[in-house]
């Protein structure tokens, strides 16, 4: 209980803490970091890192990437094995996605892709497809080629008899000021049609102007 009465940075920075102490903690542990990480917003993240820093002595990033000592070749490995087996849900493979960073995991993928000659997120699809694994490969697919990702959900949103307005803008919104153009070249990859015209055939008034301005498309 002495947990939540503190503040909320330093609350999470213990309880990070806790949770990098037990090593290779379960899944149900390691969810502590993954809401940590990612359902906070980003003032609150930066207050964890600074409270961690100051009661630990050490940066966060720093005290997860000492947790990790495999290789990448071995983390690879770890990774194919699971996927092989059909065994997405092993404690081992939720460890590597929940602690390595951003840059670690890229470098993960492509040792995966170069050992296995399949990106992963396609090795994943191919082992079965069920809850969990399709949530793996979001995370995957976000981290290692999220242009891909958001032509997916793009695509998804003008696919169905009627367009699913929210996730469209959302997507789009949240990837103009960043990697549009990857998106709409993948998107025509897997469409064999332009993101411009998809949306032009699909919405019309004021959003689809809105839309339009937004991707960058002639009105």
């Amino acid at each position: 209980m002495a947990y939540w009465m503190e503040e909320p940075p330093e609350r999470d920075a213990k309880l990070v803490e806790k949770t990098l102490k037990r090593g290779k903690a379960g899944i149900t542990q390691l969810q502590v970091i993954v809401e940590i990480a990612c359902a906070s917003s980003p003032n609150h993240l930066i207050a964890v890192r600074q409270a961690y820093c100051s009661l630990f002595d050490c940066s966060l990033e720093e005290a997860i990437t000492s947790k990790v000592s495999s290789s990448l070749q071995k983390v690879a490995a770890k990774l194919h094995e699971a996927i092989e087996k059909k065994q997405l849900d092993r404690d081992e493979v939720m460890w590597i996605l929940s602690t390595r960073n951003f840059f670690q995991l890229r470098a993960t993928f492509k040792h995966y892709k170069q050992n296995y000659q399949v990106p992963i997120y396609q090795a994943i699809m191919s082992s079965g497809s069920h809850d969990l694994g399709s949530l793996l490969r979001v995370v995957i697919l976000c981290i290692d080629a999220p242009e891909k990702h958001f032509a997916e959900v793009i695509r998804a949103s003008l696919s169905g008899h009627r367009t699913d307005v929210h996730s469209l803008a959302r997507a789009i919104l949240a990837r103009v000021e960043i990697d549009m153009m990857k998106i709409k070249e993948e998107y025509f990859n897997m469409n064999k049609v332009s993101l411009d015209d998809a949306v032009v055939g699909k919405t019309s008034g004021g959003y689809k102007d809105f839309l339009m301005t937004l991707i960058g498309a002639r009105i």
